[in-house]
């Protein structure tokens, strides 16, 4: 009998407890679970339930509205506004956008103005339906009642989705984009999302501003940042976005292992496949091109070859040239005697053998062959759509910058050496120095978090 009373009296207090616990506690962690379910599948499932995603969280999904059922009627006891915040974002977890999500999200704000999270999440759902004009009134709307984190994030990301027809806005709003994530960072120097939506914004920059290495540099130390964060080891978007930077730094060993770690992350998403397959292609194209002088025949190279004339260098014929208003003395030494890194006071001459083709059409790369019959790729940054060198052109580089690639990836060898030109304004081809015209207005590109 004592046996049966006990029971009572535990069931009881089991009873109790449950009738105490805060509903909003308990469905703010049910949310998160949610979302941690959403980000974190492919920690717990293989690539092989790829295809399962989407209806797995959906049915985590419904799991997770079972519970709003069953705190139906808290909602007006007094947390109305947070537990349609909750619920509206449970719903603004799948992919596609989701109506009562907004409806939902808009009570939230309406009944709670200073409800920031509920801000944050209604400008995610505009954002998310292509709607940036009232995704940033949301954003806005919330840093007017505090300087978050999660605002500022979003701002940063919304303000380069603007549409504008100039290109000085654009770089303005990129501009301001960097702004943005700057400050978010400051607000909590270890959120590793932070970081990565500032490396974005930098690599964004690189694109619309001018093809800065420096702005390279700030994008890979944001990315070594946010890397530090545990949570960024399960995000594909960093991944990809890194192995796009990576590429423009030329650093292809790391831009390749970047694209895989983004496609086993998050199978089904082609794009770092794709990314992946062309740099791949790029890469055996450019080695195939050196191995074989740029595919030119042996008499037709010859004759190239003997066309080369030391008048063609242009300026730098008289072994100087003025930058910055002083002069700077100029030795012409043939291919193979580059060193890695600046070659100062070097200057180098050859002919215009190939192109190299790649989907993204940066950097405009081609091969150079010299007198000794030294084959190198060029790769030239901030070149003018539409503009370039053409084969058979005499080119002449002054103070060069030389990379070694020396790899291997996927059962291909690379082993060759490349000459990196930030501007083309330097070039001097067929005894001319390429003009400003020749120079690249802002391009921009966008790279837009995947759901």
């Amino acid at each position: 009998m004592s046996a049966i009373i006990d029971d009572k009296v535990v069931a009881s207090a089991q009873s109790s407890n449950t009738v105490k616990e805060d509903p909003i506690v308990a469905l703010t962690e049910k949310v998160n679970a949610l979302y941690l379910f959403r980000d974190c599948y492919y920690e717990t499932h293989s690539s092989d339930d790829a295809t399962k995603k989407s209806t797995d969280v959906e049915k985590e999904l419904k799991d997770t509205l079972s519970k709003f059922d069953e705190c139906k009627g808290y909602e007006i006891d007094g947390s109305r506004a947070m537990y349609y915040y909750l619920k509206g974002k449970a719903l603004n977890v799948m992919e596609h956008v989701n109506p009562q999500a907004e409806e939902l999200l808009s009570k939230a704000v309406k009944l709670e103005p200073k409800l920031i999270e509920a801000w944050n999440q209604l400008g995610e759902y505009y954002l998310k339906n292509d709607d940036i004009k009232q995704a940033k009134n949301c954003f806005v709307g919330a840093l007017q009642h505090d300087r978050n984190k999660e605002s500022l994030r979003n701002l940063s990301v919304t303000v380069r989705y603007e549409e504008t027809s100039a290109n000085e806005k654009q770089a303005k709003n990129i501009q301001q984009s960097v702004e943005y994530a700057k400050e978010a960072v400051k607000l909590d120097t270890a959120d590793g999302f932070s970081w990565a939506i500032l490396a974005v914004a930098y690599l964004s920059s690189f694109f619309t501003v001018a093809q800065n290495p420096n702005m390279l540099r700030l994008c890979m130390s944001a990315y070594a940042q946010a890397e530090k964060d545990v949570k960024m080891k399960s995000d594909p978007d960093l991944f990809y976005n890194k192995g796009v930077a990576l590429k423009y730094q030329e650093e292809y060993d790391l831009a390749l292992q970047s694209f895989e770690k983004a496609m086993a992350l998050e199978p089904p998403w082609k794009l770092p496949r794709n990314k992946r397959d062309e740099l791949l292609q790029y890469l055996k194209d450019i080695q195939n091109s050196i191995n074989n002088n740029g595919y030119v025949k042996p008499k037709r190279l010859h004759q190239m070859i003997r066309g080369l004339n030391v008048k063609h260098l242009g300026p730098y014929k008289d072994g100087s040239y003025t930058c910055g208003g002083k002069s700077v003395k100029l030795d012409l030494i043939p291919l193979h005697k580059l060193t890695l890194g600046l070659n100062t006071e070097k200057v180098v001459f050859g002919k215009v053998v190939c192109w190299i083709q790649d989907s993204d059409c940066i950097p405009f790369a081609f091969c150079l062959v010299d007198e000794q019959q030294t084959c190198i790729v060029v790769t030239v940054y901030n070149l003018a759509k539409g503009r370039g060198v053409t084969v058979g052109d005499s080119v002449g580089i002054p103070e060069p910058f030389v990379i070694h690639q020396k790899f291997s990836y996927m059962n291909n060898d690379f082993d060759y050496r490349s000459i990196r030109v930030e501007t083309p304004v330097v070039l001097v081809v067929n005894g001319r120095k390429l003009g400003r015209e020749q120079q690249a207005s802002a391009n921009l590109q966008t790279f837009k978090k995947t759901s």
